[in-house]
């Protein structure tokens, strides 16, 4: 059976997370994912909102507050998506998360069931764009923080992204584009002790001399 590739690991000192990938300050995706046609990388099928198609993990602190504001983001879905579940039934243990469980979105018409509107990306997000109001502990962690993730006290880069077109053009580091959403996901700290990891890790890349 042939093993599993060890990824480089970093090492921080922050009291949440030790561990770091090192290829997240090397590997690139699109800067700006509304801007990119998205596609399945192996079929080059054209999927919109790729990494959003299976639904997500949701914290329950955070399914809660969705459905506090229930009455203005579903006004925003399609009518034939408007009456149906905005989560499944299920609720699992994950000790990674804040509340120590996680419920799944809704998957609808091969999407998450928050993509089920007439404009590309998240209905949440949209929603708080459109009527002003902060999507920090509204919009799923884990979705902002894409195409980074979070394995025990380890950040690193979500299995799936090589399967998506934006892992393949060029672009900016993985860690830059989720590091707006560290910052709020963890704070400053975390931030901090990222950055100075991105200098080490920079600092002993090989350097590439400018073309003639």
């Amino acid at each position: 059976m042939e093993a599993t590739p060890v990824e480089p690991e970093i090492t921080i000192g922050h009291a949440r997370f030790q561990r770091v990938w090192t290829s997240i300050f090397t590997r690139t995706v699109v800067s700006d994912c509304m801007d990119h046609q998205c596609a399945m990388q192996e079929t080059h099928t054209r999927k919109l909102d790729a990494c959003c198609q299976y639904g997500c993990d949701v914290d329950l602190h955070e399914r809660d507050a969705i459905l506090a504001r229930d009455h203005q983001i579903r006004p925003l879905l399609r009518a034939d998506a408007r009456t149906q579940p905005l989560f499944e039934s299920e609720v699992d243990d994950d000790p990674d998360y804040p509340s120590g469980h996680v419920v799944r979105t809704a998957v609808h018409d091969e999407g998450c069931i928050f993509l089920a509107h007439d404009l590309r990306g998240c209905a949440i997000h949209r929603a708080s764009l459109e009527q002003g109001w902060d999507f920090n502990g509204v919009k799923p962690s884990i979705c902002r923080l894409f195409p980074l993730t979070y394995e025990g006290n380890a950040i690193v880069i979500a299995d799936e992204l090589p399967e998506y077109s934006c892992a393949h053009v060029p672009g900016i580091s993985v860690y830059r584009a989720a590091r707006q959403a560290l910052h709020d996901a963890f704070g400053a700290e975390l931030v901090a002790a990222l950055d100075a990891a991105e200098t080490s890790v920079l600092a002993g890349q090989p350097r590439r001399l400018p073309l003639a």
